[in-house]
């Protein structure tokens, strides 16, 4: 629940960055100082930063999947589709997640937490509905593109699940985070370099510290540790509370206007979450009156 906090508050904060910088060269920048984050936290918490050579190679090289091309293919695709079909693709994330978890035997994916993530996604959609134009198929560039960003984070989230048996979660997520800025900071100097000057205001550097320590750094170690306690698929389908949370915040944040789909979007969203925690979708007393 900290992480999907920490990722409702990044929408609203980083709207005063956005509008300064370009998307590559914030998000270049806030993996800077993730990494910045993480490498001082390794240090502090768990000694000298020197991990098995394969073991950081191996987290790296996750990383440009899960944290570099993923925000590439991200922010390409949301060039050609519109915000709320990317909202859209996006969020399907956590449904891939918890497939590909079950085919590689590392989640059982029970019909609760199936009907959960179906249900989650159903909120999710009714809460984008609500807040923006939904043209899926407009572009199919731009949606592929964007579909591919959510395989790369299933296929991120599922492999260092993995790894997480053989390294801390803090030394992983470090690594990881590590691997996505070496990607990304090419393409954030690019932008930095062939766009007009920008006045770097203290709203946007206080954005992207936000973003980048917590959002992009602390979050992700939660997340670890999270899914190394209760298994990839129920932390990943949790991450469906984010649009939820955004919608929240920027309305006792900004003023935002919250329609009433939205509320009944954020109470099935809510639903889908808590069926994913029960054993069985069927009520006590049902099973009881079936096993009679």
């Amino acid at each position: 629940m900290a992480t999907v906090v920490m990722w409702s508050a990044n929408f609203v904060i980083v709207k005063a960055a956005i509008t300064v910088l370009g998307p590559l060269t914030f998000t270049s920048a806030r993996y800077v100082v993730a990494a910045v984050t993480l490498f001082a936290l390794v240090r502090w918490r768990l000694g000298p930063v020197r991990p098995p050579v394969r073991t950081a190679l191996t987290m790296m090289g996750l990383g440009v999947l899960g944290f570099g091309a993923y925000q590439l293919l991200w922010s390409v695709g949301l060039t050609q589709i519109t915000a709320g079909d990317s909202a859209l693709l996006i969020a399907a994330a956590p449904v891939l997640t918890a497939i590909l978890a079950a085919l590689v035997g590392l989640d059982r994916l029970t019909p609760p937490k199936l009907v959960g993530a179906l249900v989650a996604f159903l909120g999710v959609a009714v809460v984008i509905a609500a807040g923006h134009e939904l043209s899926l198929g407009s572009s199919l560039v731009g949606d592929a593109l964007t579909l591919g960003a959510s395989v790369l984070w299933a296929i991120y989230t599922v492999a260092a699940t993995r790894m997480l048996r053989e390294v801390d979660p803090l030394q992983a997520t470090a690594w990881a985070v590590f691997g996505g800025m070496l990607f990304l900071l090419p393409f954030g100097a690019w932008e930095a370099l062939t766009a007009p000057p920008a006045a770097v205001t203290v709203p946007a550097l206080v954005a992207i510290l936000y973003s980048g320590a917590l959002a992009a750094g602390i979050a992700n170690v939660f997340l670890f540790n999270a899914i190394r306690l209760v298994g990839p698929t129920r932390v990943t389908v949790s991450q469906f509370l984010v649009p939820f949370g955004a919608v929240l915040l920027g309305a006792w944040l900004l003023g935002e206007p919250v329609g009433a789909a939205q509320v009944v979007g954020g109470a099935v969203i809510i639903v889908g979450v808590w069926l994913t925690r029960r054993r069985t979708i069927l009520p006590g007393g049902l099973r009881r009156a079936i096993a009679e």
